[in-house]
Protein backbone atom coordinates (compact mmCIF):
# COMPACT_ATOMS: atom_id res chain seq x y z
CA UNK A 1 0.00 0.00 0.00
CA UNK A 2 1.38 3.40 -0.73
CA UNK A 3 1.64 5.79 1.48
CA UNK A 4 -1.32 8.13 2.10
CA UNK A 5 -3.49 5.95 0.28
CA UNK A 6 -6.17 3.86 1.97
CA UNK A 7 -5.35 -0.48 1.60
CA UNK A 8 -7.78 -0.96 -1.52
CA UNK A 9 -9.27 -4.40 -1.33
CA UNK A 10 -11.06 -5.97 -3.93
CA UNK A 11 -13.46 -8.90 -2.64
CA UNK A 12 -14.47 -11.46 -5.11
CA UNK A 13 -17.72 -13.07 -3.24
CA UNK A 14 -20.40 -15.41 -4.88
CA UNK A 15 -21.79 -15.33 -1.32
CA UNK A 16 -22.68 -11.92 -1.83
CA UNK A 17 -25.01 -11.75 -4.27
CA UNK A 18 -26.81 -11.92 -1.81
CA UNK A 19 -28.21 -9.05 0.25
CA UNK A 20 -29.86 -10.25 2.88
CA UNK A 21 -27.11 -12.43 4.36
CA UNK A 22 -24.05 -12.22 2.39
CA UNK A 23 -23.21 -8.21 1.69
CA UNK A 24 -23.64 -7.10 5.46
CA UNK A 25 -20.07 -7.53 6.29
CA UNK A 26 -18.46 -5.67 3.64
CA UNK A 27 -20.96 -2.66 5.22
CA UNK A 28 -18.85 -3.29 8.41
CA UNK A 29 -15.35 -3.69 6.35
CA UNK A 30 -15.80 -0.74 3.95
CA UNK A 31 -16.67 1.64 6.87
CA UNK A 32 -12.89 1.15 8.84
CA UNK A 33 -11.17 4.65 7.59
CA UNK A 34 -8.17 2.72 6.52
CA UNK A 35 -9.64 0.53 3.80
CA UNK A 36 -10.86 1.07 0.15
CA UNK A 37 -13.01 -1.88 -0.76
CA UNK A 38 -14.54 -3.04 -3.99
CA UNK A 39 -16.92 -5.89 -3.87
CA UNK A 40 -17.30 -8.36 -7.08
CA UNK A 41 -19.99 -10.83 -7.65
CA UNK A 42 -21.87 -12.78 -10.53
CA UNK A 43 -24.94 -10.34 -11.52
CA UNK A 44 -27.00 -14.02 -11.23
CA UNK A 45 -26.44 -16.97 -8.97
CA UNK A 46 -28.02 -20.60 -8.92
CA UNK A 47 -27.88 -22.72 -5.40
CA UNK A 48 -30.10 -25.35 -3.95
CA UNK A 49 -32.28 -25.07 -6.77
CA UNK A 50 -32.55 -21.12 -6.42
CA UNK A 51 -31.78 -18.44 -8.62
CA UNK A 52 -30.79 -15.25 -7.30
CA UNK A 53 -30.50 -11.97 -9.09
CA UNK A 54 -27.68 -9.24 -7.60
CA UNK A 55 -29.82 -6.38 -7.40
CA UNK A 56 -28.51 -2.70 -7.80
CA UNK A 57 -27.65 -1.22 -4.14
CA UNK A 58 -27.22 2.06 -2.68
CA UNK A 59 -24.13 0.66 -0.81
CA UNK A 60 -21.35 3.53 0.41
CA UNK A 61 -18.76 1.29 -1.90
CA UNK A 62 -18.28 -0.09 -5.61
CA UNK A 63 -20.06 -3.07 -6.43
CA UNK A 64 -19.39 -4.40 -9.77
CA UNK A 65 -21.85 -7.18 -10.71
CA UNK A 66 -20.10 -9.17 -12.95
CA UNK A 67 -21.44 -11.67 -15.86
CA UNK A 68 -20.32 -15.66 -15.56
CA UNK A 69 -19.84 -18.37 -17.33
CA UNK A 70 -20.27 -21.72 -15.87
CA UNK A 71 -22.46 -21.51 -13.49
CA UNK A 72 -23.76 -24.67 -13.05
CA UNK A 73 -21.16 -26.84 -15.74
CA UNK A 74 -19.36 -29.95 -14.31
CA UNK A 75 -19.34 -32.27 -11.19
CA UNK A 76 -17.76 -29.50 -8.95
CA UNK A 77 -21.32 -27.46 -9.99
CA UNK A 78 -20.35 -23.84 -8.00
CA UNK A 79 -16.56 -24.29 -7.96
CA UNK A 80 -16.38 -24.40 -12.58
CA UNK A 81 -17.36 -20.13 -13.08
CA UNK A 82 -15.41 -17.61 -13.72
CA UNK A 83 -15.71 -13.99 -14.83
CA UNK A 84 -14.56 -13.01 -18.13
CA UNK A 85 -13.89 -9.42 -17.42
CA UNK A 86 -12.44 -10.06 -14.17
CA UNK A 87 -8.36 -9.53 -15.39
CA UNK A 88 -9.59 -6.08 -17.15
CA UNK A 89 -11.64 -4.86 -13.62
CA UNK A 90 -8.56 -5.75 -11.69
CA UNK A 91 -5.85 -4.20 -13.85
CA UNK A 92 -8.51 -0.99 -13.58
CA UNK A 93 -8.53 -1.15 -9.86
CA UNK A 94 -4.90 -2.09 -9.02
CA UNK A 95 -5.68 -3.37 -5.63
CA UNK A 96 -2.89 -3.80 -2.77
CA UNK A 97 -4.90 -6.98 -1.68
CA UNK A 98 -7.55 -9.81 -3.52
CA UNK A 99 -9.80 -11.36 -1.08
CA UNK A 100 -11.11 -14.96 -2.17
CA UNK A 101 -14.52 -15.97 -0.26
CA UNK A 102 -14.00 -19.07 -2.76
CA UNK A 103 -12.45 -22.56 -2.25
CA UNK A 104 -8.88 -23.00 -3.40
CA UNK A 105 -10.00 -25.27 -6.03
CA UNK A 106 -12.36 -22.69 -7.58
CA UNK A 107 -11.94 -21.65 -11.13
CA UNK A 108 -12.28 -18.16 -9.69
CA UNK A 109 -9.32 -18.87 -7.69
CA UNK A 110 -7.02 -19.72 -9.98
CA UNK A 111 -8.82 -16.96 -12.26
CA UNK A 112 -7.47 -14.30 -9.26
CA UNK A 113 -4.39 -15.61 -8.92
CA UNK A 114 -3.42 -15.30 -12.92
CA UNK A 115 -4.45 -11.96 -12.78
CA UNK A 116 -3.09 -10.51 -8.81
CA UNK A 117 -0.62 -8.34 -10.13
CA UNK A 118 0.99 -6.80 -7.63
CA UNK A 119 -1.86 -7.58 -5.41
CA UNK A 120 -1.39 -10.09 -2.03
CA UNK A 121 -4.25 -12.80 -2.22
CA UNK A 122 -6.18 -13.83 0.95
CA UNK A 123 -8.35 -16.84 1.16
CA UNK A 124 -11.50 -17.80 3.27
CA UNK A 125 -11.98 -21.72 3.68
CA UNK A 126 -14.80 -23.31 4.76
CA UNK A 127 -14.09 -27.25 3.37
CA UNK A 128 -12.79 -29.37 6.44
CA UNK A 129 -13.04 -32.86 5.29
CA UNK A 130 -9.70 -33.34 3.75
CA UNK A 131 -10.43 -35.90 0.15
CA UNK A 132 -8.38 -36.31 -3.02
CA UNK A 133 -10.11 -33.88 -6.06
CA UNK A 134 -10.67 -35.19 -9.49
CA UNK A 135 -8.30 -33.18 -12.04
CA UNK A 136 -8.16 -30.57 -12.44
CA UNK A 137 -9.07 -29.52 -9.17
CA UNK A 138 -6.47 -31.15 -7.00
CA UNK A 139 -3.58 -29.08 -9.20
CA UNK A 140 -5.62 -26.03 -8.82
CA UNK A 141 -6.28 -26.05 -5.07
CA UNK A 142 -1.94 -27.03 -5.47
CA UNK A 143 -1.19 -23.85 -7.43
CA UNK A 144 -3.70 -21.68 -5.59
CA UNK A 145 -2.38 -22.26 -1.88
CA UNK A 146 1.20 -22.36 -2.79
CA UNK A 147 0.54 -18.74 -3.60
CA UNK A 148 -1.74 -16.97 -1.31
CA UNK A 149 -0.53 -14.74 1.33
CA UNK A 150 -2.34 -15.31 4.43
CA UNK A 151 -5.64 -17.73 4.86
CA UNK A 152 -9.22 -16.96 7.06
CA UNK A 153 -9.66 -20.46 8.33
CA UNK A 154 -14.22 -20.88 9.40
CA UNK A 155 -12.58 -23.83 11.94
CA UNK A 156 -9.35 -26.04 13.09
CA UNK A 157 -10.49 -28.74 10.31
CA UNK A 158 -10.28 -26.13 7.72
CA UNK A 159 -7.28 -24.85 8.53
CA UNK A 160 -5.77 -28.44 8.88
CA UNK A 161 -7.65 -29.11 5.30
CA UNK A 162 -5.12 -26.58 3.57
CA UNK A 163 -1.90 -26.85 5.44
CA UNK A 164 -2.23 -31.20 4.45
CA UNK A 165 -2.18 -29.84 0.79
CA UNK A 166 0.38 -27.33 1.34
CA UNK A 167 -0.20 -24.25 2.21
CA UNK A 168 2.49 -22.83 5.21
CA UNK A 169 1.57 -19.08 5.59
CA UNK A 170 0.14 -17.58 8.81
CA UNK A 171 -3.82 -18.48 9.38
CA UNK A 172 -6.15 -16.20 10.54
CA UNK A 173 -9.91 -17.58 12.40
CA UNK A 174 -12.74 -16.07 10.92
CA UNK A 175 -16.44 -16.76 12.05
CA UNK A 176 -19.68 -16.04 10.37
CA UNK A 177 -21.54 -12.83 10.90
CA UNK A 178 -25.34 -12.35 12.39
CA UNK A 179 -27.48 -10.13 11.14
CA UNK A 180 -28.32 -8.37 15.36
CA UNK A 181 -31.19 -6.03 13.64
CA UNK A 182 -33.09 -9.14 12.71
CA UNK A 183 -32.20 -11.79 15.05
CA UNK A 184 -33.02 -10.26 18.24
CA UNK A 185 -34.19 -11.52 21.83
CA UNK A 186 -38.03 -11.28 21.78
CA UNK A 187 -39.36 -8.28 23.74
CA UNK A 188 -39.96 -8.87 27.49
CA UNK A 189 -43.05 -11.25 28.16
CA UNK A 190 -44.29 -12.87 30.97
CA UNK A 191 -42.35 -15.92 31.76
CA UNK A 192 -43.22 -19.45 30.16
CA UNK A 193 -45.27 -21.42 32.00
CA UNK A 194 -43.58 -24.63 33.36
CA UNK A 195 -46.43 -26.42 32.53
CA UNK A 196 -46.07 -25.95 28.82
CA UNK A 197 -44.23 -28.62 26.83
CA UNK A 198 -40.66 -28.01 26.02
CA UNK A 199 -40.58 -26.32 22.51
CA UNK A 200 -37.94 -27.42 20.00
CA UNK A 201 -37.19 -26.18 16.65
CA UNK A 202 -35.13 -27.01 13.23
CA UNK A 203 -34.58 -24.84 10.26
CA UNK A 204 -32.68 -25.66 7.48
CA UNK A 205 -32.51 -28.07 4.44
CA UNK A 206 -34.22 -31.37 4.79
CA UNK A 207 -31.42 -33.69 4.15
CA UNK A 208 -30.65 -37.40 6.28
CA UNK A 209 -27.64 -35.88 6.81
CA UNK A 210 -29.12 -33.47 9.57
CA UNK A 211 -30.22 -36.18 11.63
CA UNK A 212 -33.87 -35.14 11.68
CA UNK A 213 -34.75 -38.73 12.00
CA UNK A 214 -32.51 -38.70 15.17
CA UNK A 215 -34.88 -36.12 16.60
CA UNK A 216 -38.04 -38.28 16.47
CA UNK A 217 -36.94 -41.56 17.77
CA UNK A 218 -35.57 -39.07 20.82
CA UNK A 219 -39.20 -37.64 21.19
CA UNK A 220 -40.89 -40.72 20.32
CA UNK A 221 -39.37 -41.87 23.35
CA UNK A 222 -39.53 -39.28 25.66
CA UNK A 223 -41.50 -39.17 28.63
CA UNK A 224 -42.27 -35.62 28.07
CA UNK A 225 -44.67 -33.76 25.37
CA UNK A 226 -41.98 -31.63 23.80
CA UNK A 227 -42.73 -30.69 20.59
CA UNK A 228 -41.00 -30.08 17.22
CA UNK A 229 -41.29 -27.56 14.44
CA UNK A 230 -38.96 -27.79 11.43
CA UNK A 231 -38.41 -24.97 8.90
CA UNK A 232 -37.22 -25.92 6.22
CA UNK A 233 -37.49 -28.15 2.62
CA UNK A 234 -35.30 -30.58 0.79
CA UNK A 235 -35.75 -33.97 -0.35
CA UNK A 236 -36.14 -35.55 3.15
CA UNK A 237 -39.08 -34.02 3.91
CA UNK A 238 -41.65 -36.92 2.63
CA UNK A 239 -39.81 -39.41 4.66
CA UNK A 240 -39.59 -36.81 7.54
CA UNK A 241 -43.71 -36.33 7.30
CA UNK A 242 -43.60 -40.59 7.28
CA UNK A 243 -42.08 -40.94 10.00
CA UNK A 244 -44.11 -38.49 11.73
CA UNK A 245 -47.26 -40.24 11.21
CA UNK A 246 -45.70 -43.90 11.98
CA UNK A 247 -44.17 -43.12 15.74
CA UNK A 248 -47.62 -41.50 16.40
CA UNK A 249 -46.40 -37.95 16.27
CA UNK A 250 -48.82 -35.76 13.91
CA UNK A 251 -49.69 -33.56 17.18
CA UNK A 252 -45.94 -32.88 18.28
CA UNK A 253 -44.26 -32.27 15.40
CA UNK A 254 -45.11 -29.29 12.39
CA UNK A 255 -43.24 -28.97 9.49
CA UNK A 256 -43.59 -25.77 7.15
CA UNK A 257 -41.37 -24.19 4.21
CA UNK A 258 -38.75 -21.62 4.06
CA UNK A 259 -39.72 -18.11 5.06
CA UNK A 260 -38.07 -14.74 4.80
CA UNK A 261 -35.65 -13.61 7.72
CA UNK A 262 -38.00 -11.74 9.68
CA UNK A 263 -39.98 -14.76 9.83
CA UNK A 264 -36.98 -16.91 10.88
CA UNK A 265 -36.33 -14.83 13.38
CA UNK A 266 -39.62 -14.68 15.05
CA UNK A 267 -39.73 -18.94 14.70
CA UNK A 268 -36.24 -18.93 16.58
CA UNK A 269 -38.04 -16.38 19.25
CA UNK A 270 -40.78 -18.84 19.99
CA UNK A 271 -38.72 -21.94 20.92
CA UNK A 272 -36.94 -23.44 23.81
CA UNK A 273 -34.08 -24.75 22.27
CA UNK A 274 -32.77 -25.39 18.62
CA UNK A 275 -31.49 -28.65 17.60
CA UNK A 276 -28.78 -28.96 15.15
CA UNK A 277 -28.07 -32.82 14.74
CA UNK A 278 -25.98 -33.69 11.88
CA UNK A 279 -24.08 -36.79 11.19
CA UNK A 280 -20.47 -37.23 10.05
CA UNK A 281 -20.33 -39.04 6.81
CA UNK A 282 -17.41 -39.30 4.27
CA UNK A 283 -19.31 -36.50 2.46
CA UNK A 284 -20.63 -34.27 5.17
CA UNK A 285 -19.15 -32.26 8.53
CA UNK A 286 -20.83 -29.01 9.43
CA UNK A 287 -18.43 -26.33 8.57
CA UNK A 288 -19.88 -23.86 10.72
CA UNK A 289 -24.01 -23.79 11.44
CA UNK A 290 -24.90 -20.60 10.55
CA UNK A 291 -28.11 -21.18 12.23
CA UNK A 292 -26.71 -21.55 15.86
CA UNK A 293 -25.56 -17.63 15.49
CA UNK A 294 -29.18 -16.74 14.49
CA UNK A 295 -30.35 -18.57 17.59
CA UNK A 296 -28.15 -17.72 19.73
CA UNK A 297 -28.61 -14.23 19.08
CA UNK A 298 -32.16 -14.41 19.53
CA UNK A 299 -31.27 -15.51 22.81
CA UNK A 300 -31.79 -19.44 22.12
CA UNK A 301 -29.75 -21.77 23.50
CA UNK A 302 -29.10 -24.67 21.36
CA UNK A 303 -28.98 -28.59 21.55
CA UNK A 304 -26.23 -29.48 18.55
CA UNK A 305 -23.95 -33.10 17.83
CA UNK A 306 -20.79 -33.84 18.45
CA UNK A 307 -20.23 -33.29 14.04
CA UNK A 308 -17.60 -30.99 12.57
CA UNK A 309 -17.46 -27.17 14.14
CA UNK A 310 -20.80 -27.45 16.05
CA UNK A 311 -18.90 -27.57 19.49
CA UNK A 312 -16.83 -24.71 19.11
CA UNK A 313 -19.99 -22.34 17.53
CA UNK A 314 -22.20 -23.35 20.77
CA UNK A 315 -19.84 -22.70 22.76
CA UNK A 316 -21.10 -22.55 26.47
CA UNK A 317 -24.67 -21.50 24.40
CA UNK A 318 -26.12 -24.68 24.51
CA UNK A 319 -25.90 -28.54 24.80
CA UNK A 320 -23.79 -31.35 22.89
CA UNK A 321 -24.83 -34.88 22.19
CA UNK A 322 -22.84 -37.75 20.39
CA UNK A 323 -24.34 -38.13 16.62
CA UNK A 324 -26.89 -40.54 16.08
CA UNK A 325 -27.76 -41.19 19.77
CA UNK A 326 -31.51 -40.17 19.97
CA UNK A 327 -31.31 -42.26 23.50
CA UNK A 328 -28.75 -39.43 25.28
CA UNK A 329 -30.92 -36.92 23.51
CA UNK A 330 -34.22 -38.15 24.44
CA UNK A 331 -32.93 -38.19 28.41
CA UNK A 332 -31.56 -34.60 27.73
CA UNK A 333 -34.90 -33.50 26.43
CA UNK A 334 -36.63 -35.37 29.78
CA UNK A 335 -34.55 -33.42 31.90
CA UNK A 336 -35.17 -29.91 30.40
CA UNK A 337 -38.73 -30.68 30.37
CA UNK A 338 -38.51 -31.03 34.02
CA UNK A 339 -35.96 -29.01 35.26
CA UNK A 340 -36.50 -25.63 33.04
CA UNK A 341 -33.83 -23.93 35.59
CA UNK A 342 -30.94 -24.26 33.21
CA UNK A 343 -33.22 -22.62 30.22
CA UNK A 344 -31.95 -19.08 31.62
CA UNK A 345 -28.06 -19.05 32.34
CA UNK A 346 -27.28 -21.06 28.98
CA UNK A 347 -30.26 -18.32 26.96
CA UNK A 348 -27.77 -15.74 28.05
CA UNK A 349 -24.40 -17.20 27.51
CA UNK A 350 -26.07 -17.86 23.80
CA UNK A 351 -26.39 -14.22 23.64
CA UNK A 352 -22.84 -13.20 24.92
CA UNK A 353 -21.19 -16.69 22.30
CA UNK A 354 -22.52 -14.14 19.52
CA UNK A 355 -21.82 -10.68 20.47
CA UNK A 356 -18.15 -11.92 21.73
CA UNK A 357 -17.56 -14.03 18.88
CA UNK A 358 -19.54 -13.45 15.98
CA UNK A 359 -20.98 -10.17 15.01
CA UNK A 360 -20.32 -8.31 11.13
CA UNK A 361 -18.05 -6.17 12.96
CA UNK A 362 -15.90 -9.06 14.19
CA UNK A 363 -15.76 -10.70 11.00
CA UNK A 364 -14.65 -7.40 9.26
CA UNK A 365 -12.08 -6.97 11.95
CA UNK A 366 -10.61 -10.91 10.87
CA UNK A 367 -10.88 -9.85 6.86
CA UNK A 368 -9.01 -5.95 7.45
CA UNK A 369 -6.36 -8.11 9.80
CA UNK A 370 -5.57 -10.60 7.32
CA UNK A 371 -5.15 -7.96 4.75
CA UNK A 372 -2.92 -5.29 6.23
CA UNK A 373 -0.68 -8.49 7.02
CA UNK A 374 -0.98 -9.92 3.54
CA UNK A 375 -0.07 -6.50 2.03
CA UNK A 376 2.57 -5.85 4.68
CA UNK A 377 4.28 -9.23 4.11
CA UNK A 378 3.79 -8.77 0.31
CA UNK A 379 5.57 -4.92 0.08
CA UNK A 380 8.39 -6.37 2.52
CA UNK A 381 9.31 -9.48 -0.11
CA UNK A 382 9.40 -6.57 -2.72
CA UNK A 383 11.64 -4.77 -0.63
CA UNK A 384 13.84 -7.32 -0.38
CA UNK A 385 14.08 -8.79 -4.41
CA UNK A 386 16.44 -5.65 -4.93
CA UNK A 387 18.89 -6.95 -1.94
CA UNK A 388 18.99 -10.41 -3.35
CA UNK A 389 19.55 -9.29 -6.78
CA UNK A 390 22.54 -7.21 -5.47
CA UNK A 391 23.48 -9.65 -3.17
CA UNK A 392 23.72 -12.85 -6.57
CA UNK A 393 25.61 -10.42 -8.45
Amino acid sequence: MSSGRRLRIVSIAHPATSSEAGRLRYRHLASRPDVDLHLVMPEVWKEFGRTITAVPSNESFPVHRLPIRLAEAGPMKWYLHFYPALRRLLRELDPDVIHLWEEPWSIVALQAQLSRGRAAVVLEVDQNILKRLPPPFEAIRKFVLGRTDHVLSRSPDATDVVRARGYTGPVTPIGYGVDLATFTPADASPPRSADRPLRLGYVGRLVVEKGLDDALKALARSNSAATLSIMGEGPHEAHLCQRVQELGLGDRVDIRGWEAPTVVASFLQSLDALLLLTRTTNAVREQFGRVIIEAQACGIPVIGSTCGAIPDVIGDGGWIVPEQDPERLCQLIDELSLNRTELGPRSRAARANVLKRFTYDAVATAIEVACKAADQSRSASRAMRPQRLQASR
